[in-house]
């Protein structure tokens, strides 16, 4: 398969590769709370009793339209405009690469306000689609199957750029609300570059925004956010944002996981289950989401499936499993069809839903971290004009 390399991905004509984060010192007001909105508004003199109105109506204009310019946003007096357009932007990551594959799904390569970079992939389904977003740049999990842990973790994300995410794939899709209320973007997935509970603030943050019902009001059941297993901030994620839960598991004995996810070594696979049964939002409703890669001769033999249905009797779960996507270099090969499917037979048998899941965007590099590490490796000048 080709992949068609273009700045131009559906609905995003405007959005050229080359139209890169540039360095602003005015104050990007996405990923504000209301407060914090409020604050702003004061700081340009509009009085106390019509900071409310006055944010509420910021608040629609940036989510639940997707207004990215003030001059647009037609209930506001013309010199709060001008004073917000001087002081503040609505500015979301810029885009270095855009890559569609002939699948449908679309991976861009993000360019942030200070140079560093990070990824979204939009995966397309026949009448809705997934959002996976990146919560760090780099990560400092260095799980060795996943390519992004080749790579150091540089900083958290703002809540604002995790939110600019969303808003600018909305951008690119042509997705904000129209007549029809049909949206290209269903569901949200945590699943991208970072471990999303290391950064909990910024996406708690970000996603109570995304939640808001007067805003983008995306419902807490269409997002999914993904932990290697940092067991003390689980428990907090369930009470407090209630989203549903994916735990990146992808062994079922120390030995192993110590190695693929060296996590395991702090919080072992018995503290996690654990976590896992005491997850508060977690029901036969809601089922957490155990992913499991599958590698060749490594966690995919039947006595490997067989404890998997042993450790996880009694939790709602599903199991997800995962083709290993090779990149350049790693260590391991993706189990044989026949090893999935008898692996899969055991979890069905048992009563688990466990999809093996369709390989998306291999002909663009879609394993994560892969599109940002063929950017570092490109001259400078190249990569200026993606």
């Amino acid at each position: 398969m080709t992949a068609n390399i273009t700045a131009n991905s559906p609905g995003a004509a405007d959005l050229a590769a080359a139209d890169l984060a540039m360095p602003d010192s005015r104050r990007n007001l996405i990923g504000l709370t209301r407060p914090e909105l409020a604050d702003s508004v004061a700081v340009l003199g509009v009085p106390e009793r019509q900071r409310k109105m006055r944010v509420s109506q910021l608040w629609r204009w940036m989510y639940n339209r997707g207004v990215d310019s003030f001059d647009a946003m037609s209930d506001l007096g013309k010199d709060l405009r001008q004073g917000l357009h001087d002081n503040h932007s609505v500015a979301r990551p810029g885009i270095a690469t855009t890559l569609q594959s002939t699948d449908g799904t679309i991976k861009w390569l993000l360019r942030l306000a200070d140079g560093n970079e990070i990824e979204m992939v939009y995966i397309p389904e026949l009448d809705h689609g997934a959002l996976c977003v990146s919560s760090q740049v780099g990560c400092t999990l260095n799980c060795r199957f996943c390519h992004t842990g080749t790579m150091p973790l540089v900083r958290n994300l703002t809540a604002g750029e995790i939110l600019g995410q969303f808003m600018l794939a909305r951008d690119c899709l042509d997705d904000w609300p129209d007549a029809d209320g049909l949206r290209k973007i269903s569901t949200i997935v945590m699943m991208g570059m970072g471990e999303p509970l290391l950064n909990y603030d910024n996406v708690a943050k970000a996603l109570t925004i995304i939640m808001d019902m007067e805003g983008i009001a995306l419902s807490r059941r269409s997002i999914t956010l993904s932990t290697a297993g940092l067991v003390p901030a689980m428990e907090r994620c369930g009470r407090e944002l209630r989203v549903n839960l994916a735990v990146s598991l992808h062994a079922v004995t120390d030995k192993v996981r110590d190695k693929l996810v060296p996590l395991n070594r702090r919080y072992p696979i018995a503290e996690l289950i654990q976590a896992c049964r005491d997850y508060p939002s977690a029901n036969n409703a809601r089922r957490i989401t155990f992913e499991y890669v599958m590698l060749q001769e490594v966690n995919d033999s039947l006595e490997d499936a067989h404890e998997l249905v042993r450790l996880l009797r009694g939790i709602p779960a599903k199991i997800n499993l995962i083709p290993f996507n090779p990149w350049p270099g790693a260590p391991y090969e993706c189990s044989s069809n026949n090893r999935i499917h008898r692996f899969a037979a055991v979890l069905n048998d048992a009563g688990y839903a466990a999809p093996v899941r369709t390989p998306r965007g291999r002909d663009i590099m879609a394993a994560c971290g892969q599109l940002k590490s063929a950017s570092e490796k490109q001259p400078a000048a190249r990569r200026q004009t993606g």
